[in-house]
């Protein structure tokens, strides 16, 4: 199970983990709070659905959402970075999304866009998850984020 792996290696490691949230709404962060002695390295999550909790509670620039839209990129990349820097963690993950149901012809419904900070890098992907679902589609963006922060505690 991809919890207590990643649980497991960042205590291993001794690197602590946060988590930014939007479709998922705090998807993440409960499964990895879901295993006794998570608190070891989970120092917390934010579920910031409205742009403006983007913007206050993790300091993603009005610009960008105007410009890109929450579902994008540049927006995953500052809410992940927004999160590592309020918390202090070693990795943080992001996720903003179109569950569904619903889209549009330039985002449509399951396009997710990823973001992985550390303090040295952080990337971003965009996955196309398909109209699975409302609660496929975000059972997928938890799996696949949970799927990142392994990747990243192993490059480590």
């Amino acid at each position: 199970m991809l919890k207590r792996q990643i649980l497991r290696r960042a205590r291993e490691s001794g690197l602590t983990l946060c988590t930014a949230e939007s479709c998922t709404g705090g998807m993440v962060a409960a499964a990895l709070s879901d295993l006794p002695g998570s608190s070891a390295v989970f120092a917390g999550g934010f579920v910031t659905y409205s742009n403006a909790l983007k913007r206050d509670l993790l300091g993603v620039d009005e610009g960008l959402l105007t410009c890109h839209g929450a579902v994008s990129e540049p927006v995953a990349r500052a809410m992940a970075e927004g999160a590592l820097g309020r918390t202090g963690a070693d990795i943080a993950v992001s996720i903003s999304g179109i569950a569904g149901p619903g889209g549009s012809e330039h985002k449509p419904e399951g396009r997710v866009c990823f973001a992985l900070a550390t303090a040295h890098e952080t990337r971003t992907e965009t996955v196309d998850f398909t109209a699975l679902g409302r609660a496929r589609v975000r059972r997928a963006a938890r799996e696949h984020a949970l799927a990142l922060i392994l990747q990243s505690i192993d490059q480590r």
